[in-house]
C-alpha cells in the first residue's frame, strides 16, 4: 500500500509541475474556491493508479465530490486524496503545494502520503511511522524518521496562510505563542510532526481531503488533532447536520498531551 501511494502521489505531482511550467488556466467552483487543470489532471493520475492497485477501496476525491460522485463508504475502509492541496498558493506562485492521499479505517487516518513537488521532498505515515522523505530524479532518495518535538521554554506555532482569523490571534494570546509561521497546505500538519513548531490551531473551513494525510503523518509521529471539545477529528463524516459531507470543525493539532503538558 505505502508504494502504491507514493508512486501516485508521485505521479501526480509531476502533472502538476507540468501545468504550472504550461501557466496553470484558473477557474472558480460554486463556493468561490479556485480550481485548476493541475488539479484535476492530478485527481485523473491518482484515482487511476489506486483503481489499478486497489480497486476495492472506495476513493473520496476533492475534484470527484465536487462533482457529485461519492462513493460508498459504509465499509469503513477508504481513501481521502486531495489532488492539489493549496490550490491559492499554487496560482500565486508559491511552492507550499502538496498532494495529498490517505487511507482511512473506521474513522482514523491510518496511513498518508503529504508531498510538495516544488520543494522535491514530503511525508509519510505507514504502520505507525512518520518519515521525512526527498525526492531527485523523479524517485524518492533519502528517508528520515520524524517525530513531535517535547515543550521547551518557547512555544511555536503555525497558521494557514490564506485564512487567517481573529481566533486564531485569540488562541495564540492565550497560550502566550508569540511565534507564528503562516504557510499553505497540510505542509502545516508536518511541521508540527518533524518537531519544528509545537501547535497547528484551525479556526476556519476545512474538508476531510484537506487534513487526513497530513493528520496521518502526525498521529505517527506522536501527535493528535481533536476538536475544540478535546474529540479527535474522525473521518467519513457524511449527514451532518450543520454542514456538508466531509467538512471538518475546527480544530487543534499538536504532539500528544500539549494542551495537558504546558501548552495552556
Amino acid at each position: 500500500m505505502k508504494q502504491v501511494m507514493e508512486s501516485a502521489a508521485l505521479a501526480a505531482g509531476r502533472a502538476i509541475m507540468a501545468v504550472q511550467a504550461a501557466g496553470p488556466d484558473v477557474h472558480y467552483k460554486p463556493d468561490r474556491s479556485p480550481v485548476t487543470e493541475a488539479d484535476e489532471e492530478a485527481e485523473r493520475v491518482i484515482l487511476a493508479a489506486l483503481r489499478q492497485h486497489v480497486p476495492t477501496v472506495p476513493v473520496v476525491a476533492e475534484e470527484a465530490v465536487a462533482a457529485g460522485l461519492i462513493p460508498d463508504i459504509s465499509g469503513g475502509l477508504f481513501f481521502l486524496v486531495d489532488p492539489l492541496d493549496g490550490t491559492r498558493e499554487f496560482v500565486a506562485g508559491r511552492s507550499e503545494f502538496t498532494v495529498n492521499i490517505a487511507l482511512v479505517r473506521k474513522g482514523v487516518p491510518v496511513a498518508g502520503i503529504v508531498y510538495a513537488p516544488a520543494l522535491s521532498s514530503g511525508f509519510t505515515a505507514v504502520d505507525g511511522r512518520a518519515e521525512r522523505f526527498t525526492v531527485a530524479g523523479g524517485t524518492i532518495g533519502e528517508r528520515q524518521t520524524i517525530g513531535c518535538r517535547g515543550r521547551g521554554s518557547v512555544l511555536t506555532a503555525v497558521a494557514s496562510r490564506s485564512h487567517d482569523t481573529p481566533e486564531t490571534a485569540r488562541f495564540l494570546d492565550a497560550h502566550g505563542i508569540g511565534a507564528c509561521t503562516a504557510i499553505g497546505s497540510s505542509l502545516k500538519f508536518c511541521l508540527v510532526a518533524e518537531g519544528l513548531a509545537d501547535v497547528y490551531p484551525r479556526f476556519s473551513r476545512t474538508m476531510e481531503w484537506d487534513t487526513a494525510a497530513g493528520d496521518a503523518v502526525l498521529r505517527a509521529a506522536g501527535g493528535e488533532t481533536r476538536t475544540l471539545d478535546g474529540q479527535p477529528l474522525a473521518y467519513g463524516k457524511r449527514n451532518q447536520a450543520h454542514d456538508a459531507d466531509f467538512a471538518n470543525p475546527n480544530f487543534i493539532a499538536a504532539r500528544t498531551g500539549w494542551s495537558s503538558g504546558g501548552g495552556n
